[in-house]
């Protein structure tokens, strides 16, 4: 049974969620799903812009044949080659022979590493500014790379108005029949998604991101259709100013995040009374969270949301706890700066966690140390430490 939904004149959404994969890109968990999102415009010229991964390629192929409705397919506009994405190229082309494949340079060069099937003798190779004439649909194409790969660009149909994104606005979560953003109450059930998308998928790529954004000032646009999650067709302001503020590196959300490792209970034990304190100065939204039961995916979203963070965790093998260093580690590799942080210690026979925690945070721009030196805690915290931690809860309180 054919899936397709007409979203605007002569455009179609031919994508497909999967329920069923449990990790996206076999790292992050994805409890909603995903979808896969894939459009068809029907003019003088028929183009699909983007497939989509395997796993949904049955009912892709049904959508599409559904749309097209006989006709032949004139072009696919590849905007991003990731697997997820150009996972059905290669059928594409065989049921279509006829079919040119549209990108730059690095997107054929990219394609002819997955593929066996001569790309190259199919490619219409586009540059920046280039428009495709499809009839009343006139597709510009801006290039927008390390968003989050070197070939990614973007397709912005000046007809209509409307920007096919390639991953950027896009958010984990399969679609549930409503395909807009507007159709859901979106802060509730996608901003955590969508935050942790960002953040994990493209948020190493702030610059670029915002390059993107700058360039898409310039164009009036109508609606935006990523390649994962809702289609946006209002409040676009809004949810280009989340990326404007998540690519500047910018915090999100007023309150204190603390992030800890325990491995008996004490390092807890002392956070939670961090927390009281911090409480007891009025500051309200303190969120805790325990690195070993919470994926690292979502801590390093947490992270980029608040601009105050405690790191709390245990020496363990005369190192850092393993859960800890994941998580400050892939903090490092995502760029992730500008943040005043809090760091808490523990150990019995040797402290050293304070130490490699510091280590990694030396590696970000714009950390601030609220505590100055590492509070260290001697196996459990006693009475006599509460003045170091409400020293910490008055940092943070300003």
């Amino acid at each position: 049974m054919q899936l397709s939904k007409k979203i605007a004149e002569d455009i179609y959404y031919v994508g497909a969620s999967d329920r069923r994969l449990a990790l996206f890109e076999n790292i992050y968990p994805i409890e909603r799903g995903v979808s896969y999102n894939s459009y068809v415009i029907k003019d003088e010229k028929t183009v699909v812009l983007d497939t989509v991964d395997h796993s949904v390629s049955r009912q892709f192929l049904e959508n599409v044949a559904h749309v097209l409705d006989g006709r032949s397919l004139d072009y696919l506009v590849v905007n991003h080659v990731e697997p997820d994405h150009c996972g059905v190229i290669e059928e594409l082309s065989v049921r279509y022979p006829g079919m040119k494949i549209v990108g730059n340079d690095k997107t054929v060069k990219f394609l002819s590493q997955f593929f066996s099937f001569d790309v190259k003798a199919r490619a219409h190779v586009v540059k920046e500014g280039d428009v495709l004439d499809c009839g009343r649909h006139k597709l510009a194409f801006v290039l927008a790379p390390m968003v989050h790969w070197p070939e990614v660009m973007v397709t912005f149909d000046t007809s209509s108005g409307i920007l096919f994104s390639a991953d950027a606005f896009g958010t984990f979560g399969a679609l549930n029949g409503n395909l807009f953003a507007d159709e859901y109450d979106f802060d509730r059930e996608w901003l955590d998604d969508a935050r942790r998308y960002y953040t994990n998928i493209v948020g190493k790529y702030g610059v670029q991101v915002l390059n993107l954004l700058k360039k898409a000032s310039g164009l009036e646009i109508s609606m935006i259709c990523p390649l994962h999650g809702p289609i946006w067709r209002k409040d676009l302001g809004y949810f280009m100013d989340k990326y404007r503020t998540w690519a500047s590196n910018e915090a999100e959300s007023e309150g204190v995040l603390i992030v800890y490792s325990s491995i008996y209970g004490n390092t807890e034990n002392a956070v939670t009374y961090l927390a009281m304190a911090l409480a007891d100065r009025g500051v309200r939204n303190i969120h805790m969270y325990d690195a070993s039961k919470t994926d690292c995916s979502v801590l390093l979203s947490e992270c980029f949301r608040y601009g105050k963070v405690v790191f709390a965790a245990p020496t363990y093998n005369l190192e850092l706890f393993p859960k800890m260093e994941t998580l400050l580690l892939d903090l490092k590799a995502h760029l992730w700066q500008n943040r005043d942080v809090a760091l808490v210690e523990c150990g019995t026979w040797a402290l050293q966690s304070g130490r490699k925690m510091a280590e990694i945070l030396h590696g970000c721009k714009g950390i601030t140390v609220v505590n100055d030196a590492v509070t260290s805690i001697l196996s459990h915290a006693k009475e006599d430490m509460k003045a170091q931690f409400d020293a910490i809860a008055d940092a943070l309180a300003k």
